[in-house]
């Protein structure tokens, strides 16, 4: 009796530790291919981070990607983005370092590389932004546009062709 006892005791012990822990274990997780038509229609869901490459045919979003970023609206959330995303609109909730080639290109965090399309916007833009509209709450780095903003710590606050903080 006591035997099974101590039995059930380890048996739910295991069950609580696994439920608590899956979950972090399936956020973590890293895949090396994604496909998405709208999130949460993917084949991963969105607690993935991509390592590899994501083909995002109208919206895709996932945590963190690490490669090749292409579809219509690309998303990352809270984790980071190295690599290239090309498509209609790019939007990064976390770091992103590498190129942004999108019409419309959003980093809330800090961006580290290159950014060309008709709008671009960078929380903390360090390197090269290229469009129409370039917007960069601070920078350190090269704004060359239509209108070019610097928030705080431009050469000027706004400034047509070409805008830069050193």
């Amino acid at each position: 009796m006591v035997r099974r006892c101590h039995m059930l005791i380890a048996v739910v012990l295991v069950a609580l530790v696994t439920t608590a822990v899956a979950p972090a274990l399936a956020q973590s997780e890293t895949k090396p291919v994604q496909l998405a038509l709208v999130t949460p229609i993917q084949i991963f869901n969105e607690q993935t981070a991509i390592k590899g490459v994501r083909l995002n045919l109208i919206y895709g979003r996932n945590v963190a990607l690490t490669g090749l970023d292409i579809g219509l609206v690309n998303h990352t959330t809270t984790g980071p983005f190295q690599g290239v995303q090309w498509g209609l609109a790019g939007i990064a909730d976390g770091s992103f370092t590498g190129a942004q080639w999108n019409a419309v290109n959003i980093v809330y965090d800090d961006f580290e590389g290159f950014q060309w399309g008709l709008v671009n916007y960078a929380n903390h833009a360090n390197g090269f932004m290229l469009g129409f509209v370039n917007y960069a709450v601070t920078a350190r780095g090269l704004q060359i546009g239509l209108i070019n903003i610097i928030k705080q710590g431009g050469a000027f606050p706004v400034f047509p062709i070409v805008n830069w903080s050193f």
